[in-house]
């Protein structure tokens, strides 16, 4: 039942390329999760201070970012129905991110404005450069380019036009060269990478991925494509908006947008679990189709922040509306989609030989869903148990929820090493 699916997720990209993101990525979220323990006062002041940019950098640019880079050079040949154009690219880019992004970190947490903060972000510019191209060359020199690879060149582009915005705003803070200070643009630079880097690349490799691990025959390109407009409207008319300073009622256009575009991909996820070929549906699917609701979440906290709270509780919303974003659906989704990619590149990387010779394990068993379920339990109660403490302003639930994150993150790291480290065994 799973030969196929390997078949599609191997195409050409050898796993060398793939699973150094994949390690990153957890060692990452683990960072990310103890900082968030060691400083959860953050909760109680301005969104903008280095605790906060550090966490924020770390769980984008550690946690999401090196995962989908991992994941989309394994996925990419699928998706563009061709091959990865260059591995050489590929390790430029994981290489020069995974200098970047520590350097970045500290420099926010230490608040180092000068060098520190400036290299970083040069570096992962760079590495952003590489990606970049080596999308570009692998899409076009594919005969077929389907809307999912379309989704993937956008996004792309978000994505540089996010961390080279976030350059400039990084020398900002010391040569001038914006026509205001770097605080003015953090909600343009922050919905760059959240709208347009994460959100169109979730949803163009997850509108392939669902149906193909529910194996379901379920597609319909023309919704896709009105999503793709949808969003990539969403996110244009709100940088015009802000831009030009207009009254917040405006954004409410980029807002229903986003959210059009989220319940049709709801409902596009619904239509291909409806007439699925697996009846069982096991817990990495689940994860990832609920965190397809969870998108929903965020936009009712922006909502909220527009309309309801007055100015002197925004910050405390603003914050929930990010951990939202990053501990919510991103993570979430990120968890459902690990033990399923994850497991089928180290089964062909040790069993791909081997197949054909006697009986092997199922790429499941490459990892233990014992630990996967006790993780899942845990992240929702500390999911939940800070965003209540972030609402009562209550430390105690507050520290309870961080320590229940770091929890299920060192759980996740437990897990995929496993997988990392599997050896050959027969049945």
């Amino acid at each position: 039942m799973f030969s196929p699916l390997i078949g599609g997720l191997q195409k050409t990209t050898d796993y060398r390329v793939v699973l150094p993101f994949y390690f990153y990525a957890a060692i990452s979220f683990l960072v990310a999760n103890i900082l968030l323990l060691l400083h959860t006062n953050i909760t109680d002041v301005n969104y903008f201070n280095p605790y906060t940019l550090a966490i924020t950098h770390a769980m984008a640019l550690g946690w999401g970012t090196m995962i989908i880079f991992g994941a989309s050079h394994q996925l990419l040949p699928v998706l563009v129905e061709g091959k990865l154009d260059s591995n050489t690219l590929a390790y430029l880019t994981f290489s020069f991110a995974a200098i970047g992004i520590p350097i970045l970190i500290y420099g926010f947490y230490v608040f180092n404005t000068g060098y520190i903060l400036q290299a970083g972000a040069t570096l992962i510019n760079v590495a952003v450069i590489f990606y970049l191209i080596n999308v570009f060359s692998s899409s076009f020199k594919s005969k077929k380019r389907n809307v999912h690879a379309w989704y993937i060149v956008a996004a792309t582009l978000w994505l540089f036009s996010t961390t080279f915005f976030g350059l400039l705003l990084v020398f900002n803070f010391t040569q001038n060269i914006l026509p205001q200070n770097s605080v003015s643009y953090l909600s343009i630079h922050a919905h760059l990478g959240l709208i347009g880097w994460f959100l169109l690349m979730v949803i163009g490799v997850g509108s392939r991925l669902i149906p193909m691990f529910l194996i379901s025959k379920y597609t319909n390109d023309k919704v896709l494509w009105i999503i793709f407009i949808l969003i990539n409207t969403s996110l244009i008319s709100f940088i015009i908006f802000k831009t030009l300073q207009l009254n917040t009622y405006f954004y409410y256009f980029s807002i229903v947008m986003s959210l059009i575009a989220i319940i049709l991909f709801a409902n596009h996820c619904k239509k291909a679990h409806k007439i699925r070929i697996r009846k069982n549906v096991d817990e990495q699917m689940k994860t990832s189709l609920i965190s397809v609701l969870q998108m929903i979440l965020p936009i009712v906290v922006l909502i909220i922040i527009l309309s309801i709270l007055p100015n002197h509780h925004q910050d405390k919303i603003v914050l929930l509306y990010g951990f939202c974003i990053l501990f919510g659906w991103i993570t979430a989704i990120i968890l459902g989609m690990t033990f399923k990619t994850l497991p089928f590149i180290v089964w062909n990387k040790v069993y791909h030989k081997k197949a054909h010779a006697g009986k092997t394990p199922a790429p499941k068993e490459l990892f233990s869903e014992k630990i996967y379920h006790l993780m899942l339990l845990i992240y929702l109660i500390g999911f939940i148990a800070f965003i209540v403490g972030i609402i009562f302003t209550n430390q105690l639930i507050v520290k309870i929820g961080a320590a229940a994150l770091l929890i299920a993150a060192i759980l996740y790291v437990i897990n995929t090493s496993k997988v990392f480290l599997h050896k050959p065994q027969k049945i």
